[in-house]
């Protein structure tokens, strides 16, 4: 059997903080809004959705044991995305790739990376 993964969620404190924060870094506008559960359709239909737990009394606990990984084209578009951001990992070169992590509005850890082309 062939797995696939479709989609993945975030968990979030406060939606609308979230979804400005989503659209900014990915240029886009959010598909579906929604109170406890909005969602960005991303690249080959791949969907990333922000989970407002607390709306439905569901615990959480943060940590970065789960990394999203984002990719960029370049470089240069790699540090711009991290403008203003806190960073948890420096732009570092690993094999072919730059890398980098930072901390998005909810306290989620976010890989992005570059190729070095």
């Amino acid at each position: 059997m062939k797995l696939q993964i479709n989609s993945l969620y975030l968990c979030v404190k406060n939606m609308d903080r979230a979804i400005k924060f989503y659209e900014d870094l990915f240029e886009q506008k959010v598909t579906e809004r929604n109170g406890i559960y909005s969602v960005f359709d991303l690249l080959n239909g791949f969907r990333l959705g922000l989970f407002a737990y607390e709306k439905v009394n569901e615990r959480h606990i943060f940590g970065s044991n789960c990394l999203p990984s984002i990719s960029a084209e370049s470089l240069d578009v790699l540090k711009r995305k991290l403008t203003g951001k806190e960073i948890c990992f420096p732009v570092t070169l690993i094999n072919d790739n730059w890398v980098a992590e930072f901390v998005d509005s909810e306290g989620n850890h976010i890989e992005i990376t570059a190729p070095i082309k």
